[in-house]
């Protein structure tokens, strides 16, 4: 019986697998050439009401090459590795070339920028469980909530997952990197009934080290606290009043700051900060620092996803806007270079003036925290911004009461200016590192 191989022996021969791939493309008359294959192995046990829902392994990856023909780009994928699976996928990706038009901006990243030796951020914590543990920890995360309080009274279920993984990278420059990671997870849903209303909330923890995952009775109680405070939500008439977004939901504001610097839509020209570039849109108290090299960090890697090296870098200083978010085809685009943003940012950091959260809600004085968010309704184009939301209502910095069926809006472009505090009670389990925030004047739309 053949032994199964760890995720770094797996990571070993598919270096091999993407060499022989740049050097059959090169061999067929690419001029460039550039593949990629990530691999997710891992399982997933899911509780509700005490029974197994689900328990899921998965094994499953892709890998996929771009090749280049003076100015054509050609482009294929497979999950079947073996040599004649790579043989024709290579050879797809060819013919594909021969059939697109020329565009001068496409092509590999620059040389100069890659990383040809990244460094080792230490992502890779990998927890073997026996599917009897991990349905364990999941029952036990899904009855702490269930036990919290007699109006909790049904379960969307508890999940555990641990996953781990690489990525590789390699392109005709020379370049074939690669590395392992891990995720694991443990979340919560309840539900919970007073009279006719019924609310639904959930609570999570992620981390790279399943040590560090929250425990699960802690997870389930916090389910459970979140859903309670939910109940008897009431409208508010119309109005417009401050706006504090919670640590965890003010990841979706810079979420809508990324998208209008990043290199896609500013060369298309499809975002309100065009031509922004050194200009004031943030208070002068605000700094947003990007750090890709935190160690174990959920959002950290050593190059981007065209292998170009990440780098420490401002994003926001004094509230002025220092960098867009480029690759190397929307920098060539805007006669730029790339700042190595393929495939996302890595750890924003965001700064913090307003003290935690019991000093943010002060300062918020009167008016509407959210916690929940619904819909689409933003427009990067204009900054158009309004959406579905709920939470609660704030009076003298207390909250006095849960609020629901509200639409929150106004312009991205006001709203980043109208920036008023920024807490220190930092969300960690996301690519972005911030606390609560505060807008002063925001549209409430209620009764």
């Amino acid at each position: 019986m053949t032994d199964i191989k760890t995720i770094p022996e797996q990571m070993t021969d598919v270096k091999q697998t993407v060499a022989d791939a740049l050097a059959l493309a090169k061999t067929l008359g690419a001029d460039g050439a550039e593949v990629s294959m990530s691999r997710q192995q891992g399982l997933s046990v899911t509780t509700r009401l005490g029974d197994v829902e689900t328990v899921e392994f998965t094994s499953d990856g892709a890998l996929g090459i771009t090749v280049y023909q003076q100015g054509r780009k050609g482009s294929a994928s497979t999950a079947d590795l073996s040599q004649d699976a790579l043989n024709q996928t290579v050879q797809a990706a060819v013919n594909i070339a021969k059939y697109t038009s020329v565009d001068e901006s496409s092509g590999l990243a620059d040389k100069a920028l890659l990383a040809m030796n990244p460094k080792d951020l230490d992502l890779y914590h990998p927890k073997v469980l026996t599917t009897e543990e991990a349905i364990d920890l999941a029952n036990s995360c899904e009855q702490a909530a269930l036990s919290a309080d007699d109006k909790i009274t049904n379960s969307d279920g508890a999940t555990l997952a641990c996953f781990e993984g690489f990525k590789v990278y390699g392109n005709s420059h020379g370049q074939i990197v690669g590395y392992p990671s891990t995720r694991h997870s443990l979340s919560c849903v309840v539900i919970a009934t007073d009279n006719d209303e019924m609310q639904r909330d959930y609570a999570y923890s992620v981390s790279r080290e399943f040590s560090q995952l929250t425990a699960p009775e802690a997870i389930g109680k916090e389910a459970a606290n979140e859903v309670l405070a939910r109940l008897n939500a009431q409208k508010l008439p119309t109005a417009k009043v401050p706006v504090m977004f919670r640590a965890d939901i003010a990841n979706t504001f810079w979420g809508h700051f990324i998208a209008a610097i990043s290199g896609g839509n500013l060369y298309r020209k499809s975002s309100f900060l065009l031509d922004a570039l050194g200009e004031q849109i943030f208070p002068s108290f605000l700094t947003i620092e990007e750090k890709p090299h935190i160690l174990k960090g959920l959002a950290s890697s050593a190059f981007d996803s065209e292998g170009v090296t990440t780098k420490d870098r401002e994003i926001i200083k004094d509230g002025d806007l220092a960098t867009y978010l480029l690759t190397s085809y929307s920098a060539r685009k805007l006669g730029m270079t790339t700042t190595g943003h393929a495939g996302g940012i890595h750890n924003w950091q965001v700064s913090a003036n307003g003290g935690d959260f019991d000093a943010m809600l002060k300062t918020l004085g009167t008016g509407l925290l959210v916690t929940e968010l619904m819909g689409q309704g933003v427009n990067v184009v204009n900054g158009d911004y309004s959406r579905g939301a709920a939470g609660f209502w704030v009076e003298n910095g207390e909250i006095a009461f849960p609020v629901s069926e509200v639409t929150i809006a106004g312009n991205l472009q006001d709203m980043f200016k109208n920036l008023v505090a920024v807490g220190n009670d930092y969300d960690l389990k996301g690519a972005i590192k911030t606390g609560s925030i505060i807008i002063d004047q925001m549209q409430v739309a209620g009764n």
